[in-house]
């Protein structure tokens, strides 16, 4: 299978994605080419990344010092695991040319890439994406951070990696509902940007870990992503940019909080949540009803939920989406279909209006 790599053009800082079977090995050459130079490195991963690649796990103690988050999942997110984490970097005699290895999916890139970013007022971080979530979206464009109580990733900073490592034949051993949790962000990357990937993931329902499109289609995700990041690195735009990938999550992150961390995989939030952006897109006359039943179609074809298991509290949901990064001015900003394959932003939702959306997808 070939290797396929897109690099990310930023003002500043430019980067490469190297996606494919194998690139595994350019990771452990990156490593020793830094401890080379006499540049201290360092690992960080996941209870489930060290028990399902031990081989892995193996050969990176070789090279440098690993450290396991406590826990899996969003709730090792938190400050006490960051505390942690900045422990074991002095511990190890990191100093400002040290570099951190993330080595999971997105949790682990969020709170590694944060640590990085904080840590002596930043080093570098080289992104291992090992799921197909993060290999899509959360390993490219340098968004890293934590959860509080109150919401999710309400502490952060933007800390662009050096490169990204994608080995698609990490794959072999995530979990089917992991996966389809990372179609979601394929999805949507059709959604906003691309009706021929979206038209094509229908007509390939379902991919997997070895079908022979499945690099080309993480490329082009990332090619999308890219682009918007480049456009807009720091989501500063008022209309458009950076806020375009955020289709569906203002919802799903909302799911997500109230349901409690970890009771819906991020994706299968954002498929909810995809659901309920495309249905108020409808109703908002952006979209017709046949591409919001496009929508539920395809995403039910890839094993994703399209509404609540269970209901959820209105009042809960409402409460939690005022709560969301994406308010400004207190207005919520919303992203809306324009049809399949592209998108705006809006601060023109009124608040009954979501609310409906809420209750059509199971809310109580």
């Amino acid at each position: 299978m070939a290797v396929e790599s897109v690099q990310v053009q930023l003002a500043r800082h430019s980067y490469p994605v190297r996606i494919g079977a194998g690139v595994w090995s350019e990771v452990l050459l990156t490593a020793q080419s830094h401890l080379q130079k006499n540049k201290k490195c360092v690992a960080i991963t996941s209870p489930a990344i060290a028990q399902a690649q031990p081989d892995l796990i193996k050969k990176i103690s070789a090279v440098m010092p690993i450290i396991i988050t406590q826990v899996d999942g969003e709730k090792a997110k938190s400050a006490e695991e960051l505390l942690r984490l900045w422990n074991f970097l002095a511990a190890q005699g990191i100093a400002r040319d040290g570099t951190v290895f993330a080595i999971g999916g997105g949790v682990i890139g969020d709170l590694a890439g944060f640590t990085a970013a904080t840590y002596q007022r930043g080093i570098e971080c080289i992104q291992v994406p090992t799921t197909l979530l993060a290999m899509v979206d959360s390993s490219v464009g340098g968004k890293t951070g934590i959860n509080l109580t109150a919401g999710k990733n309400l502490v952060g900073s933007f800390h662009q990696p050096l490169a990204v490592y994608a080995d698609t034949s990490l794959l072999s051993t995530l979990p089917a509902r992991e996966f389809a949790a990372g179609m979601a962000e394929v999805i949507k990357h059709g959604l906003i940007a691309d009706k021929k990937l979206f038209n094509d993931l229908q007509s390939l329902a379902p991919l997997n870990w070895q079908s022979p499109q499945l690099p080309a289609v993480i490329r082009r995700c990332v090619e999308i992503k890219a682009s918007v990041v480049s456009d807009d690195e720091f989501e500063t735009k008022k209309e458009g940019g950076r806020a375009l990938l955020n289709l569906g999550h203002t919802f799903g992150h909302a799911i997500e909080a109230v349901a409690g961390y970890g009771t819906y995989l991020h994706g299968e939030a954002v498929a909810i949540g995809l659901v309920m952006a495309a249905r108020l897109s409808a109703e908002l006359g952006q979209c017709t009803a046949d591409e919001v039943v496009a929508v539920e179609k395809t995403l039910a074809a890839y094993s994703l939920p399209t509404q609540l298991r269970s209901p959820l509290p209105l009042e809960l949901l409402m409460s939690a989406m005022k709560r969301d990064k994406k308010v400004r001015s207190g207005k919520l900003r919303f992203i809306l279909m324009q049809g399949i394959g592209s998108a705006k932003s809006t601060e023109e939702v009124p608040e009954e209006l979501a609310a409906k959306i809420f209750r059509s997808g199971g809310a109580a």
